[in-house]
């Protein structure tokens, strides 16, 4: 784990140096420290405020036990599981299966569905995925993921920006220590090589979420039906906010792109096939089937009543068709 925290500071940084570089390109050696101490006060912003703008930036609505009574409980029986604060959550307004957390520690996170995941997944489905964003905010890789997404989102304006300042000849390059053909390579070059390193931070994080994620729901089959249900139906609706910012896309448990021009280069979730098949390898690890409850695996059952009755049971899954897809 020490190594996994070193290699993604290092990934980070290697995103701080691509916006300075791009700095240097542009305004040499002023353009390069400006650069630089933007990107480090970004760095600070998202830490104190990264939930709150990605939150903003997808529109999403906060619920509580009595909007959303069976999704609320659903989320605090989870966390209880995880051994984790409960976090806020919140309801994203589109209809794109898919769903994030986001915040810069377990004490200050936040939960975030789509009312397209709630109403299309069943009730365990549903927490497999909420499971599985609980595994990011346990492992801490809201944050990460967070600031990976502001210093990327700010290369890839920058370059659209040099992009768009180039075909109109707004721009002279007068401070450009390396003329035109350096800006037009920074244009080009500089969002590639960020899209590069958000993989090389999400890949990773995704698979140990999943596993993660599958032990604290208690089976790791339900994870993986969401997996397949959702990422068949997210490519064939469009997620207009997604769109919009595609350096966001890695926040969320599938990709949220369309995949229809140069947005999806910055698609950094691993291949469903692959995520799915170690789920299923997880599941005869635990030997688990399909339709097993799990076993409360931190502490007793909290819902009361002699059987089993968290959010997964028959009587959650029907109080959630009598009350709505989430409550």
């Amino acid at each position: 784990m020490p190594m996994n925290y070193a290699r993604t500071a290092m990934l980070l940084a290697a995103l701080m140096a691509i916006f300075a570089v791009m700095g240097y390109v542009i305004g040499g050696q002023t353009g390069m420290v400006i650069a630089f101490v933007v990107a480090l006060a970004m760095n600070l912003f998202s830490f104190w405020n990264s939930d709150t703008v990605v939150l903003k930036m997808f529109r999403a609505t906060e619920v509580d036990e009595t909007t959303a009574p069976d999704y609320y409980r659903l989320v605090r029986d989870l966390a209880s599981r995880a051994e984790l604060p409960m976090p806020r959550v919140y309801v994203l307004p589109n209809p794109q299966p898919n769903a994030f957390a986001t915040g810069r520690d377990p004490q200050h996170s936040a939960v975030a569905a789509s009312t397209g995941l709630l109403e299309m997944l069943e009730p365990e489905e549903i927490a497999g995925v909420i499971a599985h964003e609980l595994a990011h905010i346990k492992n801490r890789d809201t944050l990460t993921m967070t600031v990976a997404a502001t210093i990327g989102g700010a290369i890839s304006m920058m370059a659209q920006w040099l992009q768009f300042s180039m075909m109109f000849g707004g721009n002279d390059n007068r401070n450009s220590p390396f003329g035109w053909i350096g800006v037009l390579a920074a244009a080009i070059v500089a969002p590639f090589a960020a899209m590069l390193v958000q993989m090389a931070i999400s890949r990773s994080r995704e698979y140990q979420a999943d596993r993660l994620g599958a032990m604290i729901c208690g089976n790791p089959l339900w994870l993986a039906s969401a997996l397949d249900k959702i990422g068949r139906a997210a490519r064939g609706i469009i997620n207009r906010e997604a769109e919009a910012v595609p350096a966001a896309a890695h926040l969320f448990i599938v990709n949220p792109l369309n995949g229809r021009g140069f947005d999806n280069w910055f698609s950094t979730h691993p291949a469903m096939e692959n995520r799915i098949a170690q789920l299923q390898e997880l599941a005869r690890e635990m030997g688990v089937q399909a339709g097993a409850s799990p076993s409360p695996s931190h502490g007793e059952n909290r819902s009361g009543g002699g059987g089993q009755l968290g959010p997964w049971s028959s009587a959650g899954a029907q109080n959630r068709r009598r009350g709505g897809p989430w409550g």
